[in-house]
């Protein structure tokens, strides 16, 4: 009974429109219910980039063909001169077997493939713009390049056929892909027919499951409903095209209302993840470009302004002389916007972008902006966006204390959307821009069920696990039940030497956990009120790596010391090897401290440096 009861309460929270969204596209799916939209003929092979008309300058020296292919921002998969595979798993060796099979019928989990992301990286098509970026200077081999790549691609993978077709979203990354090299090497107005015709192909993938985007409350309504306005535009302008236009229209309209729904006020975004709300945030950016280049209609004064708040959102999490964030919520490895020389976990581009095209405003002077993709923007704004603040989030749980060169990030349960990380209370802490305290990542979406338990579960934070069990009921691989709600908040006081921040929370299995943080300049001091629970409560704190040790009462690595303390008997205090992955599909291997207890009462912690 208390299981049916928390299934029910979660189809309600997820809201039964959703719901009935995503049932149906899997009825669909179970029973091949779907039709491909035409004949699944290929894509003619090319030109689809010719060189730029005017406005560059030829390279003395053309860029040799590309050797390597770089998966989610770390792993180089040498290629040998030719294009990528593009049924390859670079990870695991293996490989997906090309198929005329329609694209339902694919299977997302094959664990004799893997993860089907790792498929996907190839395709979707972020080389497109480092190829785009290198033809814009002049240089014809990465156009031949470029263009070889894409008539590899298409006769590999004819539309609707085979896993690279599966996704909606992955067929709208790769639209913007294509949009962006377009707008990179000047060919907006006049694209090649070959161009035209494979977005074309790509709409018609992604409109018949727009519904299932939109039922998720996630990035997939926000990047389908992107390339549907983006393709749509394209072919209504290029080519006088009436089902273009009527993309076009279905899009904006979907963009208006998926910002509005999953944007709070205070820029919150639904999905608590510091890496999709880039993700969401160079979607949106990419739009504006992309209207502002074709002269469209302007988006409202609502979309607009929740897009400033939600670069303002960002902002508060971005460190600014290294571009780190903390790793909070799911991470898989996106990176939509890349700029001539970004790297995976510099976010400062993605803010500067989007201050300039949503607040005309600025946040780091010192990147470059003529020559990167900032320059598409317009000039640089003259304002400046002020510097990042203590404040707290109200819409996506995350509190941002700071003083002095410290900074504390607390994220506390207030989840209107589904949680994708058992993190209540969880604490980053970082010191002269190093991460001392930190999250434990996603690794990967289709790992075996006690790996993907981990790093979502609450043994991948720091923060009080209860009775060796998650803070919320697993219902699925990508849902928790009885999502949590903070109680006593206290929002942050700042003073002149101290900041704090307080919050708690109750489970469904009745154990409650109130947390504590005071940081100043030199300390950071965590309570951990702990009670209710059954066997045993486990406080961890995961460490940066290092050479961590016990003396004196404290754990230390010559720069940071670690003192914990209890009110109540502790059973363990102890260092173990925990795992970490800061790129999707790299895992590594951290100290972690866990401190547990059979006792109700209180945990004191002590950070100084």
């Amino acid at each position: 009974m208390r299981v049916s009861w928390v299934r029910a309460r979660t189809v309600l929270a997820l809201g039964v429109p959703n719901v009935l969204r995503v049932l149906w596209f899997r009825l669909r799916v179970r029973f091949g219910l779907f039709r491909a939209p035409g004949q699944p003929v290929g894509v003619s092979g090319g030109p689809f980039f010719s060189p730029p008309s005017s406005g560059s300058e030829a390279s003395e020296v053309d860029t040799p063909c590309n050797e390597t292919l770089v998966y989610f921002g770390w792993l180089s998969a040498p290629l040998g001169g030719k294009p990528p595979d593009w049924f390859l798993n670079p990870f695991t060796g293996s490989r997906y077997p090309r198929t005329d099979k329609p694209w339902w019928t694919v299977s997302d989990f094959d664990p004799q493939t893997g993860d089907i992301k790792a498929l996907w990286e190839a395709s979707r098509f972020l080389w497109v713009v480092d190829w785009a970026w290198k033809g814009r200077s002049g240089d014809t081999t990465a156009l031949r390049q470029l263009n070889a790549w894409l008539r590899d691609w298409c006769e590999s993978n004819p539309p609707f056929l085979g896993p690279n077709w599966k996704c909606g979203q992955e067929a709208s990354v790769r639209v913007i892909h294509l949009a962006l090299g377009a707008l990179l090497l000047g060919q907006v107005s006049r694209p090649c027919p070959a161009l035209l015709e494979l977005v074309r192909f790509h709409l018609r993938r992604i409109a018949p499951t727009i519904g299932y985007a939109v039922g998720q409350d996630n990035n997939h309504g926000t990047s389908e409903a992107a390339a549907l306005f983006i393709g749509g535009t394209w072919l209504r302008i290029a080519a006088s095209d009436s089902e273009g236009a009527r993309w076009e229209r279905k899009g904006r309209g979907l963009l208006e209302d998926r910002i509005n729904r999953l944007v709070a006020e205070d820029g919150s975004f639904s999905q608590y993840s510091v890496n999709y709300h880039r993700m969401l945030l160079d979607t949106v950016s990419m739009v504006e470009l992309w209207r502002r280049t074709t002269g469209t209609t302007a988006f409202s004064a609502r979309f607009i302004r929740r897009c400033g708040a939600a670069t303002r959102w960002l902002h508060e999490f971005v460190d600014p002389v290294t571009g780190d964030v903390p790793n909070l919520g799911a991470n898989d490895g996106s990176l939509l916007l890349r700029g001539s020389s970004t790297s995976f976990r510099d976010f400062r581009p993605s803010v500067q972008l989007a201050g300039a095209l949503f607040l005309r405003q600025v946040a780091y002077r010192e990147l470059q902006w003529e020559g990167s993709l900032l320059s598409l923007a317009g000039p640089m704004p003259s304002e400046v966006m002020p510097e990042a603040r203590t404040v707290a989030f109200s819409g996506s749980g995350h509190a941002c204390l700071r003083i002095g060169d410290a900074q504390a990030f607390v994220s506390f349960p207030r989840f209107r959307f589904r949680p994708s990380d058992a993190d209540a209370l969880h604490v980053d802490l970082w010191i002269s821009h190093e991460n001392v305290l930190r999250d434990g990542g996603t690794f990967s979406y289709a790992a075996e069920p006690s790996v993907l338990d981990y790093f979502r579960g609450t043994a991948s934070h720091n923060t009080v696990q209860f009775d060796e069990r998650d803070q919320m009921p697993r219902i699925g691989r990508f849902l928790f039940g009885a999502w949590l709600q903070s109680d006593g908040i206290r929002l942050p006081v700042q003073m002149e030497d101290q900041v704090s921040f307080a919050a708690g929370y109750r489970d469904w299995w009745g154990a409650e956990h109130r947390r504590e943080v005071s940081l100043s300049r030199r300390r950071m001091v965590v309570l951990d009120r702990v009670s209710g629970f059954r066997r045993k409560a486990v406080l961890r704190w995961r460490l940066a790596p290092g050479p961590w040790a016990f003396a004196d009462g404290a754990w230390g690595n010559g720069r940071v010391s670690i003192r914990i303390t209890a009110q109540m008997p502790v059973s363990r205090s102890v260092l173990l090897e925990g795992a970490e992955s800061r790129f999707y599909l790299r895992r590594e291997t951290i100290p972690v401290i866990e401190v547990e207890t059979s006792n109700e009462g209180c945990y004191r912690t002590e950070v100084t440096w």
